[in-house]
This record gives C-alpha cells, sequence and structure tokens, in this order.
C-alpha cells in the first residue's frame, strides 16, 4: 500500500513539473494559429539533423524549454529539408532559425545563435 502511494506521488510530481514548463511539439498550421490567437509566446525552431549548428542549439532549447520561466511559451518545431511550406510562409533561407511570436506578431528572430545568452533572450521576449 505505501508503495503504490509513493508512486502515485512521484507520478503526480513528475506530470506537474512537466505541466509547468513550455511545450514542444512539432509545427502545425492549426496549433500555430490557435496559440496565436490565444496571445501565446511561441517559438518555431527550423532545424535541420545534419546541422552542427542546430546540434549546438539543441541541448539550449531543451534546457529552456525545461525552465518554468517559459511555461507560457510553446516551441514549434519545423524540419528545414521536409516543411518546405513552413520556410515559405515564414521567409526562412537557413536552418537553424529561431522565430519568437508573442501576441500574434513576430518579435525577434535569431539565425545560428548557439549562445545561452542570446537564446535564452529570445525566450523571455517571447514569455512577455
Amino acid at each position: 500500500m505505501k508503495l503504490n502511494h509513493l508512486l502515485f506521488i512521484a507520478t503526480l510530481a513528475l506530470v506537474s513539473g512537466s505541466t509547468m514548463a513550455a511545450t514542444v511539439m512539432p509545427f502545425s498550421q492549426t496549433t500555430f494559429d490557435k496559440l496565436n490567437n490565444q496571445g501565446k509566446g511561441i517559438i518555431i525552431d527550423i532545424s535541420a539533423t545534419w546541422c552542427p549548428t542546430c546540434k549546438a542549439q539543441k541541448p539550449i532549447i531543451d534546457r529552456l524549454s525545461r525552465d518554468d520561466a517559459f511555461n507560457d511559451v510553446t516551441v514549434l518545431h519545423a524540419d528545414f529539408d521536409k516543411d518546405k511550406p513552413v520556410l515559405k510562409e515564414f521567409h526562412v533561407a537557413m536552418q537553424s532559425t529561431l522565430i519568437a511570436y508573442r501576441k500574434g506578431k513576430e518579435i525577434d528572430r535569431s539565425v545560428g545563435d548557439t549562445t545561452n545568452s542570446g537564446l535564452t533572450a529570445l525566450f523571455q521576449k517571447a514569455a512577455r
């Protein structure tokens, strides 16, 4: 009985902790439009699996997306090689592009930045 109770509490802690951080999901126009209409913060992460800059950005983006300070930010991932309509819609010419939206408007964009401070600043702009 005690073991079941402890497992329940541990599971609840994990679930509640994960809901406090930013959400990361594949890009979809429906999700993007819904979040924009709600005035939510969005980071569009356009990357490629073969891109060394994208690989350097990934752990920083992952860490920031788990930070409770950015619980109102959703990261939408688009694949540079597969999601060509997304690239066209958002005027993206290069992988390793991150675009911050807040309240339905693009507020900043970053290309090739792999610094913790630069990516944190981008997330902060989306979270305001």
